[in-house]
């Protein structure tokens, strides 16, 4: 098993461990966190299950999944997660998502992540195509992305269902040859 940790100048991302569990749910479970995400805040059980999934992919040959504790370089504790799946079908691109903590929001932590997901698909996979898809209302997400070097594509009508009803995705992508780590 290859063990992922990239660093960046003020983030890091490196695997999930059990250890993370609390930093995590402190993530996927809240409700302000979630609220642009397809499903409700997840209980501890959950985000339990959702690490010990997390670290079987990362033993997967080939590996397609990578979910990552998002680091602050500073103060080294967990402020987010991020997430990386390859498409089996398409092994040259892949998915990117992530939340973060709220109290490192709009300090330019969401763009610095973008930016370490770009860097570590394209330097570290070598992969071609890296994609995200958006709330329409995540306005935050949106910034991140666009000055991270991706490109808005379009909308994806009623592409997924949330516990509000279906929900639209607006998508982003991001492409090697044309790609700038900034």
């Amino acid at each position: 098993m290859r063990q992922v940790v990239w660093n960046g100048e003020r983030l890091g991302l490196r695997d999930v461990t059990e250890a993370d569990v609390p930093a995590l749910h402190a993530i996927y479970g809240d409700p302000t966190v979630t609220q642009h995400m397809p499903f409700a805040p997840r209980t501890v059980g959950e985000v339990t299950g959702l690490v010990e999934v997390a670290m079987a992919a990362a033993c997967a040959q080939p590996r397609l999944l990578y979910v990552m504790a998002v680091i602050d370089a500073e103060r080294h504790d967990v402020i987010g997660v991020a997430r990386l799946h390859i498409e089996a079908d398409h092994p040259h691109s892949a998915e990117i998502g992530f939340g973060l903590r709220p109290d490192v929001w709009g300090r330019g932590a969401g763009t610095d992540l973008v930016r370490s997901l770009l860097s570590f698909g394209f330097k570290g996979l070598r992969l071609h195509r890296i994609w995200g898809a958006r709330s329409p209302a995540n306005l935050p997400a949106q910034l991140a992305m666009l000055t991270a070097g991706m490109v808005e594509e379009g909308r994806i009508r009623h592409h997924v269902h949330t516990p509000h009803g279906w929900r639209d995705s607006i998508v982003h992508s991001a492409l090697e040859d044309e790609w700038i780590e900034r």
